[in-house]
């Protein structure tokens, strides 16, 4: 079987019990437009040419000896090349684009997503992550529940022997054009308290308040007995998958599917991207009742007015303010204590009910495990306050871990913990951020192996590891990190991840995780007939479309 980018070198994998059937070259152009949810043949292509959306133009080109099974088991002895001992204790996914299942139920680029599927198989990929949307799966009504283009993918992943996780996202995108459903939507405008909101009033509509959780405020209904009639139906519609093909399911906590507040949601009002470190988002009428009550209760109901008034605002640089200044800061004292553990606490409990709802769900599925994201706010992280990090709600400062109960709460669930961000070093950050990732992410990682709680890593976009970022995953995934991560997810495929600029890098990435020593035959180039027989692939930019 050989891999190959036209302009570059060729990686060649091998397989066993090869048969004599030949897949041909694999294009994507302009000219597809597909709206089928499943595909009768599941060979990767016959010289057909459709899209990927991508500003840039590049052509793939994919040759492969098919054996009459699917499954790919890479040989020994390929063209030359030596194997050494593998490094089976990390299984690698990659991420499907956001948009794989349209707002209409169908499959978007169906073709496309089955050659990919079809490549990654190739190159030794264990299995993909599927990202499930609340607004497309329960559009409609409460409980009215449509999973066709999700069965259907999950279908062309099973017939190539690929393992699945799955993503269940309660949030929106307006990146990929994904609401919330239409009927939560209808109950925002008359009650848009159930969003979050910041000391000027702006509200985050793509995710429902955490105060909510318990509160009947749809429709007679609390969000956590819709989250649990959500993860009900999904098993109950996919039960053929759960003993072989789904091996994992992460449930949705926020903003992005992560454990935080909305802090960071307003576009800055300058060029510098690290000017402000966001906003407190405690301002709706919920939350302000909550706060209320515990100010009270604590002997001091001044406390339970509002927000810290000497906070910053969004886009305001943080240790420039007395909240967050760096000796002496508003944060240091009582009145800060008590509100940054408050303030905490309530997206721990946010946390603990709906990793809870999600545990118990899918607790009588041994092979299933469920997991949930944590993020990796690493800007301002030198400072004492780290002031980005209280204001999504994680109480992590210079004289405080914040991370310890976030990851009890994890084993707590028995859980597992997504960590994104793995391609980030210190050395690509601006000065200006006072960031550091890699100081964070030890931080993290060694609070989950104190906990005994695993790690599933993620990078933080694909260009940045094209660029620079597969060395600093390949580190965090042999280094020290390695003892608590158990998968790695590259993020995510679409028209930039098979594009000349990216694809080749990632193979290469893929030949050094295997420990595989791979020889490049020149002679097996690709012809001038193959190489122009498709068309190119041009559209708008992979994180528009895929991301």
């Amino acid at each position: 079987m050989e891999v190959s980018m036209i302009g570059s070198s060729q990686a060649h994998l091998g397989r066993s019990d090869l048969g004599s059937r030949e897949i041909g070259v694999c294009s994507f152009g302009r000219n597809f437009n597909a709206k089928t949810s499943s595909l009768k043949n599941p060979k990767l292509c016959f010289g057909q040419t459709f899209s990927w959306p991508s500003r840039t133009s590049a052509c793939l080109s994919l040759k492969a000896s098919a054996a009459s099974q699917t499954e790919a088991v890479v040989s020994d002895k390929v063209c030359g090349a030596k194997r050494s001992k593998p490094i089976d204790s990390v299984k690698l996914y990659v991420g499907l684009p956001m948009d794989t299942v349209s707002v209409s139920n169908t499959i978007n680029h169906a073709r496309a997503i089955a050659a990919g599927l079809k490549a990654l198989k190739l190159l030794g990929v264990d299995g993909v992550e599927l990202p499930i949307w609340w607004g497309i799966a329960e559009k409609e009504a409460m409980g009215k529940y449509d999973w066709t283009g999700y069965l259907a993918v999950a279908e062309m992943i099973q017939k190539l022997g690929l393992k699945l996780h799955v993503s269940l996202c309660f949030h929106a995108s307006m990146e990929h054009k994904i609401s919330l459903p239409e009927w939560v939507c209808q109950i925002g405008e008359s009650d848009p308290s159930i969003f979050f909101t910041d000391r000027s009033g702006h509200q985050y509509k793509d995710c429902l308040s955490l105060v909510v959780d318990d509160l009947p405020v749809l429709d007679g209904k609390t969000p956590l007995q819709v989250y649990k009639g959500f993860c009900e139906s999904f098993k109950s519609a996919f039960s053929k998958f759960m003993d072989s093909t789904i091996t994992g399911i992460s449930i949705g906590l926020g903003p992005d599917g992560e454990l935080r507040y909305p802090s960071h949601h307003q576009p800055a009002k300058s060029n510098h991207k690290h000017v402000g470190a966001g906003e407190f988002q405690c301002y709706d009428k919920n939350m302000l009742s909550h706060l209320k009550q515990h100010a009270e209760m604590f002997g001091n109901p001044l406390w339970g007015l509002g927000g810290p008034h000497d906070a910053p605002a969004c886009n305001e640089p943080p240790i420039s303010n007395n909240f967050f200044k760096e000796h002496g800061g508003s944060w240091e004292t009582t009145y800060g204590d008590f509100f940054l553990s408050w303030y905490s606490n309530q997206l721990i409990t946010h946390g603990d009910q709906l990793l809870s709802v999600g545990a118990s769900t899918f607790s009588d599925v041994p092979q299933i495990t469920v997991s949930g994201k944590v993020p990796l706010i690493h800007c301002w992280y030198k400072t004492r306050s780290h002031p980005a990090e209280l204001v999504a709600g994680i109480y992590n400062t210079e004289n405080r871990d914040g991370y310890e109960a976030i990851v009890e709460m994890f084993s707590k669930n028995k859980c597992k913990i997504i960590l994104p961000g793995m391609d980030l070093s210190d050395e690509q950050q601006p000065k200006e951020s006072l960031s550091s990732p890699e100081s964070l992410l030890a931080q993290v990682t060694l609070c989950c192996r104190k906990h005994g709680v695993e790690i599933l890593g993620q990078n933080s976009t694909a260009s940045n590891a094209a660029a620079s970022g597969f060395e600093q995953i390949r580190k965090n995934l042999v280094g020290e990190s390695a003892a608590a991560i158990s998968l790695f997810t590259y993020q995510r495929m679409g028209a930039y991840f098979f594009s000349p600029n990216h694809f080749p890098s990632f193979t290469k990435f893929m030949r050094n995780l295997r420990e595989l020593e791979l020889e490049l035959d020149s002679d097996d180039q690709p012809g001038k007939e193959e190489t122009t027989a498709g068309s190119s692939l041009s559209a708008r930019n992979l994180q528009e479309q895929a991301a």
